[in-house]
């Protein structure tokens, strides 16, 4: 009896202001392509269920492009998987404030789709011997997680955050709407426990797994990838598991577009000539280039006159030639705010700005995720313009 466990598709995701020649957000169509290709890998492998742990969308009022995206590809899994069901559970990003707006995840329901929205139930298919309570991502009351004594499998599908496993700078960044305590989900319980909501994969018991993000959909994606590679994980992906012999098997979806975090450094007494070169070379050591790749370059220690002293022309042709190149010039006052997310990095700008907005409620009538949005466009918008600004003051 085998399971395949995804989570947080997060589709609808928008980043940065490159467009896809039919005038689509081109992060929004990567992260589309990614769950295709989740989608062929998922048919290919023909377990006995699906289920979802929630975000399916990443704004609860997602695009139509992301609707009939999502549409096409979960009929694409009932075509190809005839009578085998699927379990979808709304995520904190999937669901409204007031139950009477309504959850789009409604319009996927079907014969063999299940969708769990504003309050948990418990769904059985006798036909497999198998029990599952699913818990969506809502305020107030939850019930009490136990399983269906009269089930040979019982599976518990939960969007949330289990106490002391998802790291404090993650969580601040993208908070659920409630903490679960290992005593309160009681792992040994179940026969297998499918978590939502932390886009890093990561086993919280032998048996209990956060199968992580299909892709880099999150406000901290650079602690993401600095987790993947402390942990020795491959990147994103879901999770097939047998529920009757416990064996849990991860399943790695290479992202549509990669990002790379290329090797920081000090620039503690260089000139900017010495400086332009160093940036130069971290760029060059780039495997395969920077072409097209997302592309971070972390730099301590620059004095604040170096800025004007620096090739402008060479840092727009490296924006040029990547398809987002993120260059962070820390002062050397600059206090390292260090977090779990990101281990030897200090927090940047950027991040910064993305944890006030993710901690602060916004204004009646706002959504986060487009805000999100917009501030960092008009980032975008002031950064280009400062770098241009000094080029022609340079020539």
């Amino acid at each position: 009896m085998r399971l395949v466990h995804l989570s947080d598709l997060h589709l609808g995701y928008r980043q940065y202001q490159r467009l896809t020649p039919i005038g689509a957000n081109q992060r929004e169509a990567d992260v589309a392509q990614t769950f295709r290709r989740v989608v062929d890998r998922v048919i290919a492998i023909r377990p006995d269920m699906v289920v979802v742990a929630g975000d399916v969308f990443h704004s609860v009022r997602p695009a139509n492009p992301a609707i009939l995206h999502a549409f096409h590809q979960f009929n694409r899994l009932t075509d190809a998987l005839p009578g085998v069901p699927i379990v979808l559970v709304a995520g904190n990003h999937d669901l409204p404030r007031a139950s009477e707006t309504g959850c789009i995840l409604r319009l996927f329901e079907q014969e063999h789709v299940h969708v769990v929205d504003f309050e948990a139930r418990r769904l059985a298919f006798p036909d497999l011997g198998v029990s599952v309570l699913a818990v969506p991502d809502v305020p107030g009351g939850r019930p009490e997680l136990s399983p269906d004594p009269a089930a040979r499998h019982n599976v518990l599908l939960i969007h949330g955050e289990v106490a002391g496993i998802i790291p404090k700078r993650a969580a601040m960044t993208d908070r659920a709407t409630y903490e679960i305590t290992e005593d309160e989900l009681r792992a040994p319980q179940w026969t297998y426990v499918a978590l939502g909501h932390y886009h890093v994969h990561r086993a919280v018991a032998p048996n209990a797994y956060y199968s992580g993000a299909i892709d880099y959909t999150s406000a901290n994606t650079w602690g993401e990838l600095a987790e993947e590679r402390e942990a020795g994980l491959p990147g994103k992906g879901f999770i097939e598991f047998d529920l009757d012999t416990g064996t849990h098997t991860f399943h790695p979806i290479p992202p549509s577009r990669a990002l790379v975090e290329l090797d920081g450094f000090s620039a503690r007494g260089m000139t900017g000539g010495e400086l332009d070169v160093a940036i130069r070379t971290a760029v060059d050591a780039c495997p395969d280039g920077i072409e097209d790749k997302i592309v971070r370059l972390v730099v301590r220690d620059v004095a604040r006159h170096i800025n004007n002293d620096l090739d402008h022309q060479a840092l727009r042709e490296y924006k040029r030639r990547a398809f987002h190149f993120q260059l962070e010039l820390l002062r050397p006052d600059t206090r390292p705010l260090r977090g779990e997310g990101a281990p030897g990095h200090p927090q940047s700008l950027a991040d910064f700005v993305r944890e006030r907005l993710r901690s602060r409620q916004p204004a009646p009538g706002v959504d986060r995720e487009q805000l999100i949005v917009r501030v960092f466009e008009y980032l975008d918008q002031a950064t280009a313009a400062e770098l241009a600004a000094a080029g022609e003051a340079e020539g």
